[in-house]
């Protein structure tokens, strides 16, 4: 198999490219594929919208981080830097953001708006400096980065190690005593490359599918 290109974002053909890949690799992604068919894509748009939206999923449920940004988004018509610069802390913990995550969503709206960030340039960049620049940022860390790569820039071979639902659906699907710790995931998943990014889509695809 040849490696895809780093930078090479994933299409809807090479998406099914990998999973053919990854079914013929492993039987337990092969009978997550043959039960529930191909995973959604999951696509965001790039951009300051995107990057503070998954800042706000970061430790929460995804129902609380949406009904957050929903209410931004009431209240902020176009949801530039600028303009979510120009709320207080009383807006914002009005609508239900954390003094943490205003601290964060301030420091990512300053980074951009001085220029110390350009997420525009993060497209053409590596993989490595692409986790590097973002995590000069406070409250930016491997798994914000990790779904930035994987559901903004689309990239092939992402895996969000540190992500619970991943960690639990691959407890499950491989019929481990514990869940794995995201250095074992790290560490067990290294086969699937370099289309890990659409393994996390299939564990995902797993994981909703089975009710709590």
């Amino acid at each position: 198999m040849t490696q895809t290109p780093e930078l090479e974002s994933l299409t809807e053909e090479s998406l099914t490219r990998g999973l053919m890949v990854l079914a013929n690799l492993d039987s337990d992604l092969a009978r997550i594929l043959d039960k529930l068919g191909p995973p959604p894509m999951w696509q965001r748009e790039p951009g300051f919208a995107t990057l503070l939206c998954i800042i706000l999923e970061q430790q929460v449920s995804l129902a609380a981080a949406k009904a957050i940004f929903n209410r931004l988004s009431g209240i902020v018509v176009t949801l530039t830097p600028e303009n979510f610069l120009t709320l207080d802390d009383v807006q914002l913990k009005g609508i239900g953001f954390s003094r943490q995550k205003i601290l964060y969503c301030r420091g990512l709206a300053d980074g951009l708006v001085t220029g110390q960030l350009e997420l525009s340039k993060l497209e053409t960049m590596d993989e490595t400096t692409i986790r590097t620049e973002l995590k000069r940022l406070k409250g930016i860390g491997d798994w914000t980065v990790d779904i930035y790569l994987l559901m903004a820039l689309q990239r092939p071979d992402v895996f969000p190690k540190g992500d619970l639902a991943i960690a639990i659906a691959f407890q499950k699907l491989k019929n481990l005593a514990t869940r794995p710790t995201p250095a074992q995931l790290e560490a067990m998943t290294q086969h699937w490359r370099p289309w890990r990014a659409v393994a996390a889509r299939l564990l995902w695809h797993y994981y909703l599918s089975n009710p709590k």
